[in-house]
Parts: C-alpha cells; sequence; structure tokens
C-alpha cells in the first residue's frame, strides 16, 4: 500500500521540491514523511531537503530512552540522492571531546569547528549510530531510513530561536571520529545491501534486482523509488515522492530504468 504523507515545514527547508513531489506554494519544506496513519509503522521513512544546515544534535540508543520513558532510540541511514557543489555533513567530531568540552562548545559555538564536516555527493550513504553528534549541511537532498522515534537532542543551532537540549544530548553523546564501516558508495547497477541490522535493513538495486527480492521476502518491506516508476500486483503506482509498504512476497513491476530503497525492520 502507499503510505501516507506529511510534509513538514522547517527554517532550513526548500521552497522547490524535485519532479514528482507534490508542492504546498509558500512553504519551506524540509522533510517529507512516510508513514501508516493512526497505527506507525516500526521504521519510518524520510526525504530531507536543506538549503540551510540543521543543527548540529544527538540521539539516544534503545536503552536510554528507554530508561526516560520513550519506546525506542534513534539510528538512522542517510542516502545521498543530490548534493550541491561543497555540500558538506558534519558526523563526529575532529578528535575526541570530553562531555564537559562537548557542553562548553555548545555552548560558545566552538562546535561548529570541531565538527567532523565531510564533503558529499550524490550516491554516498552513511549509517548514523545513535550517539553520534551529526548535523545535515545546506544544499542536500537525502533519504533518510531511522527507527521510528520522534527523539532529537539539539546542542547547537546557529543562533536560531529554538529550545536545545544540552542536558539531555550530552548525556546521550558519544564527541568522538566518526568511524562506523556502514558508509560507502552507492553502486550503480546490481543489488546492494547497504545495511544488515540489527535494528533494520537496508538493500538498494534497479528494478527488476528489487523485484526478486521482495517476491522472495516472508517479511513486510518498505519500498522507496528514487528513479523510474513502479507499479505492484494490486495496480498502485508510485515514483519519486512516494513510499510503499508491502507484504511479504508481493509482486511489482518497475520501468527499466528504476532505482529503489527497500527496507526491513530489525533482525532481533
Amino acid at each position: 500500500m502507499l503510505l501516507n504523507t506529511v510534509e513538514v515545514e522547517k527554517p532550513w527547508g526548500v521552497d522547490k521540491l524535485p519532479q514528482g513531489f507534490d508542492y504546498p506554494g509558500g512553504k519551506k519544506i524540509g522533510e517529507i514523511w512516510f508513514d501508516r496513519p493512526g497505527d506507525p509503522l516500526p521504521l519510518l521513512i524520510k526525504w530531507l531537503f536543506t538549503s540551510e544546515r540543521l543543527s548540529i544534535q544527538v540521539h539516544p540508543n534503545d536503552e536510554q530512552a528507554n530508561d526516560r520513558g520513550l519506546k525506542s532510540g534513534k539510528e538512522e541511514c542517510w542516502a545521498i540522492v543530490a548534493a550541491e557543489p561543497g555540500a558538506k555533513l558534519g558526523i563526529g567530531t575532529i578528535r575526541p571531546l570530553s562531555l564537559d568540552e562537548l557542553r562548553e562548545a555548545s555552548l560558545n559555538g566552538k562546535i561548529e569547528n570541531l565538527m567532523d564536516w565531510k564533503p558529499v555527493r550524490a550516491g554516498d550513504f552513511f549509517y548514523i549510530p545513535a550517539g553520534t553528534v551529526h548535523a545535515i549541511g545546506a544544499g542536500i537532498s537525502l533519504i533518510e531510513v531511522q527507527q521510528n522515534a520522534d527523539v532529537t537532542y539539539r546542542l547547537y543551532d546557529y543562533g536560531r530561536p529554538r529550545e536545545l537540549h544540552l542536558d539531555d544530548g550530552v548525556a546521550v553523546s558519544r564527541p568522538e571520529p566518526y568511524a562506523d564501516p556502514r558508509s560507502g558508495r552507492m553502486a550503480t547497477a546490481g543489488l546492494q545491501q547497504l545495511v544488515d541490522g540489527p535494528l533494520f535493513r537496508l538493500w538498494q538495486g534497479g528494478g527488476a534486482e528489487v523485484a526478486s527480492l521482495i517476491a522472495a521476502s516472508d517479511e513486510p518491506s518498505w519500498l522507496i523509488p528514487v528513479e523510474g516508476k513502479i507499479e505492484t500486483g494490486d495496480g498502485e503506482r508510485a515514483g519519486p515522492g512516494d513510499c510503499l509498504y508491502l507484504q511479504p512476497g508481493a509482486k511489482i513491476a518497475a520501468s527499466e530504468s528504476s532505482r529503489m530503497l527497500v527496507a526491513r525492520n530489525g533482525t532481533v
């Protein structure tokens, strides 16, 4: 089934969306969410569009979130769809910081220069574990696959008048250089697994390979079109700007030039 689409205004959003997306004029759209109305799914799929830098932030893990009475923490993976020249992601810090250093740097703004700002281009992907201090820069369009939890602690927001969460954020942070092996480049052909659990799994590939992956599955799948068109055996049609939630063994047909992401819930 086609999941419900929610457009979210953000101060760092854009006033023009890529072809295939419905743009509600007069708004700066920063995020587009896909979920099931009234019955949230365990994973949340988002598109993010940035004209300015996002806040420097951090997410707790499941145990830390449970201690606060929350259902789960939040880990996520970013697949970069488009990036303007000079676009960067801040992932981790350039050197290990003590928690006191992190707090002080967040208060005085020096954290901007302590972040590891990585140049990015279309086709890059990065897994962001809980506790990773991170920020998305300007001029980027990406797909985010995450645990379906609304728990973000802002450490620094470039002077914007929004609430910070220093106590909570510092407490769950691991301010250190990023070295997670679940990052790299997406292949331009074939089926490629980007993430292999435990919280979720993620693949990317062309239409024929993805159709086989889904048809052989005994689990539900989220299907996120990046290029081209898809039609399900039930007659639903989807393209960029849509997200399908498919039952085990679902049949799809895709255009020859299509590329898409497929996500599944974790293995534990």
